[in-house]
């Protein structure tokens, strides 16, 4: 027997226990289904809460960078405020950030424009993969209609609790004719007790301007004092 096949077996049950062997692997359809009602309990247990969310943007090939920090307060079912904690570098970024929060604002109220469903996309099954340690689908997501809230990409859905880890993607519609060859990365994790997306990376080419990066992620939480203030204040007075 040679050393390679020798090697090859050796290494055979290291591999099996990424994964129960005698678990099939669901239709697509049923993956996207479950993937449904799990976004729909999700939201059911989503909680008021405020995170400082740190956004920062940089060009290829320079040193100048930029960072904003915004405070931001959600209120369920669809309610976000924010104010802008903090500017560092060139001004343009906080221009960026409150147009992204505004959008966020849209896409809050209206959610089934933008949702991983089949009313918004069709997909493909495409392999397993573990992803920062948890099992996952990932299908391929393409968008029924030109769209800048929809993406032509890949997700990854966790095997077990069906709750997506990541969207990966260009948005299927540019958003204006500024802004091309854009490339998009959002993450999600348990926050409190909810899945909640915490971070995300996009690099876009800028017609004049050239490349450029920007990155946000979500560096502090506070849920039980903004949940118990506004508990406070539906409190009719006595």
């Amino acid at each position: 027997m040679g050393t390679s096949l020798r090697l090859s077996i050796a290494l055979l049950p290291l591999a099996l226990l990424g994964r129960d062997q005698s678990a099939a692997i669901p239709p697509t359809e049923t993956i996207v289904r479950r993937l449904t009602e799990a976004r729909d309990d999700n939201r059911n247990r989503l909680r008021p809460y405020e995170v400082l969310r740190s956004y920062k943007f940089s060009k290829a090939e320079a040193a100048n960078k930029s960072e904003v920090v915004a405070a931001i307060e959600f209120i369920p079912p669809n309610l976000e405020n924010f104010r802008i904690h903090k500017t560092e570098g060139t001004g343009f970024g906080e221009k960026i950030v409150r147009r992204i929060l505004q959008s966020e604002n849209h896409l809050l109220a209206n959610p089934k424009d933008s949702d991983i469903s089949p009313q918004n996309y069709r997909f493909r099954f495409v392999r397993e993969e573990n992803l920062k340690g948890s099992p996952c689908y990932v299908l391929e997501i393409n968008p029924l209609r030109k769209d800048t809230n929809l993406l032509k990409g890949l997700i990854w859905v966790d095997v077990n609790t069906y709750l997506l880890h990541r969207i990966e993607g260009e948005p299927a519609k540019d958003p204006s004719w500024w802004v091309h060859d854009i490339h998009v990365v959002l993450d999600f994790e348990n926050i409190h007790g909810m899945w909640l997306q915490n971070a995300l990376s996009s690099t876009a080419n800028v017609r004049l301007l050239g490349r450029h990066a920007l990155t946000a992620r979500d560096v502090q939480y506070k849920v039980g004092e903004l949940e118990a203030d506004l508990t406070s204040k539906s409190r009719p007075h006595e």
